[in-house]
């Protein structure tokens, strides 16, 4: 994993500045909601290595224009990823705001009959839509007392979705997407865009041809103790299948080839996190240079087809990168696109800064209707499965975590890796075997991951994300929030066969409401964006949206009842009536974060 200093989370407590009685009368109460904040956000949050998120207080309220900015002094030399405005009471609107143009911002006007906290809240997002520089509204629903120590159930909700978009944004932030070849097989998400990358989040866009993976491995450019380690750890842990897939094909490769393609994929593996995250290392072997790293929070594998006609896949390197455990234990997973979709690496990036889980890539495969399962295997589908289901599936690429083997209150999920034992490690790499690629597909040999998603009695919640590019209109994100599933075993089966039976399988059905896109399965296929998705466990599309909205990203598909719904106050500036049209309005007008 990328070793950064994570940024914090700014809180400003402001103030009437009026003295003699007012101001004086409010301190405590104003600085005391502060660091209510912070010590909320300290106990819910955590940062992509587990260790709690951090804040940072002013060193007094703001009453004025000279505390605000020695406020973001402060600020700026602490990392800060966005502020947390709080107040009780009147505050002078535009000398106490945060001008800052590339930070999130959210203010919290308390809801109490004693002072008119609400005024300032309506008078200060007046003042930061009129700037340009949007703001999150947080109010409370009900009345408390002035001497209340609780924040409400309701502010504590928003204040933490806010958190986490600025904690994404901010982690994201002079980061680099790192292309490990070009574009695989005309795939547009895998035609990098870098104005996108730097005008939407920050980014800086890095580069190596595939023939880099090969010089490392012909020079020795690695770190050999530890592939003799992943060597012993891999014909332990990661067997490979027999070759039945390939037992008639005359090109198929013998037990020897087949050896050497296995330790080639094990230096593929250091080798791309080497290039991602640097390595020490290696400047001890006299590559300096090399030990350096990319600086990448996310990159991508292009694979198809000028490696893989001649050299193994990249699926066992994709497949342990994404996952929490290999031969150093249980760790931080990597962000590692397979085709070098970057647009689908984005989306998975989104979803793992906001929830700290490893993500499944995947195709959007199959839609499969209750009476196309029943012409082919004779079966009803019941339960969530009902109305039919997606089966989403690829080459082997998938986080060995997305096996569905790590649990929660019994029930099959993926965790943050500090939560994962070793008792579930073990069973996600016991119930996932290693197939022979495919020599039709890949030439060069190498091995799929398979497994089959467990979805347990009640469905793995889970979230479909995916961030398209849109010309004219620039990028949209769309998501479906779901459940992952059991399908009988007779069912299974006869599907599975009709694609490649070797390759990992999700099978993951969409919650439907009845409108757009979601008044059944079918649209949801229908109106996906890309052949790639990448699946979060949990639902986390509020969250999603929230982000989204933060880097002026439109949301065009989603599923997320309206109440959960939390942008900018702004946003209801451009329409109050049809949601999703005021999101590209508002988007379109405020312009990309970074621009």
């Amino acid at each position: 994993m990328l070793q950064v200093e994570y940024p914090k989370i700014g809180i400003r407590p402001t103030i009437d500045g009026r003295e003699r009685g007012i101001r004086e009368s409010l301190e405590d109460q104003t600085m005391a909601m502060a660091h209510q904040v912070a010590a909320l956000i300290h106990e819910q949050l955590r940062y992509p290595d587990g260790t709690p998120v951090e804040t940072v207080i002013a060193d007094s309220t703001i009453g004025g224009v000279r505390e605000a900015a020695a406020a973001k002094t402060k600020f700026d030399k602490a990392n800060i990823c966005g502020t947390i405005t709080v107040t009780p009471c009147w505050c002078y609107g535009s000398e106490t705001m945060d001008m800052s143009r590339d930070l999130p911002h959210a203010i919290w006007g308390f809801n109490g009959t004693e002072r008119p906290g609400a005024v300032y809240l309506a008078a200060v997002l007046a003042a930061h839509a009129q700037k340009g520089i949007p703001a999150f509204g947080i109010y409370g629903e009900d009345v408390q007392d002035s001497d209340a120590d609780q924040i409400p159930a309701d502010v504590a909700k928003k204040l933490i979705r806010f958190a986490k978009t600025a904690l994404a944004i901010g982690t994201m932030r002079n980061k680099a997407y790192l292309s490990i070849g070009s574009v695989a097989m005309g795939i547009a998400g895998s035609t990098v865009n870098p104005d996108f990358f730097q005008d939407y989040l920050g980014m800086r866009n890095e580069y190596v041809d595939m023939s880099e993976i090969t010089r490392r491995i012909d020079e020795g450019i690695y770190d050999h103790s530890e592939f003799d380690k992943a060597w012993a750890w891999a014909q332990e842990h990661t067997p490979v299948d027999p070759d039945i897939y390939n037992a008639d094909d005359p090109n198929k490769f013998s037990d020897a080839q087949k050896a050497e393609q296995f330790q080639t994929s094990i230096k593929m593996v250091l080798i791309a996190r080497d290039l991602m995250d640097g390595n020490e290392k290696l400047a001890e072997e006299g590559f300096g240079e090399e030990s350096k790293g990319h600086y990448a929070i996310a990159a991508g594998f292009q694979g198809q087809r000028q490696w893989t006609d001649h050299f193994p896949n990249g699926d066992y390197m994709e497949s342990l990168l994404n996952s929490q455990f290999d031969w150093n234990g249980i760790h931080a997973p990597n962000v590692f696109a397979t085709e070098n979709d970057s647009l689908n690496a984005v989306s998975m990036l989104f979803n793992y800064l906001l929830t700290n889980t490893p993500q499944i890539f995947a195709d959007v495969r199959t839609y499969w209707s209750p009476e196309a399962v029943k012409r082919v295997t004779g079966e009803t589908l019941t339960g969530k499965a009902a109305n039919g289901f997606l089966h989403l599936s690829n080459s082997g690429a998938q986080s060995l975590d997305g096996a569905g083997y790590e649990e929660i209150n019994g029930q099959p999920a993926i965790k943050p890796f500090w939560d994962v034992t070793q008792a579930e490690a073990d069973a996600a790499l016991q119930n996932t075997r290693w197939i022979p690629a495919n020599i039709g597909y890949f030439r060069g040999g190498g091995f799929s991951s398979n497994y089959v998603s467990r979805g347990g009695t009640n469905g793995m919640p889970a979230t479909m994300t995916r961030l398209n590019l849109v010309k004219g209109v620039g990028p949209t994100l769309q998501l479906a929030e779901g459940y992952i599933v059991d399908l009988p075993e007779k069912v299974f089966s006869v599907i599975n066969q009709r694609t490649d039976p070797g390759w990992p399988s999700t099978i993951f059905v969409p919650t439907l409401t009845g409108h757009g896109a979601f008044k059944s399965v079918y649209g949801v296929m229908d109106n996906w964006g890309a052949n790639h998705g990448a699946i979060s466990y949990g639902h986390i599309g509020a969250d999603l949206i929230t982000l989204a909205s933060a880097l002026r990203i439109p949301v065009y598909m989603h599923n997320v009842a309206e109440e959960d719904i939390f942008r900018p106050r702004a946003w209801s500036n451009f329409g109050t009536e049809e949601a999703e049209g005021a999101d590209f309005r508002a988007c379109q007008n405020f312009g990309p974060l970074y621009h």
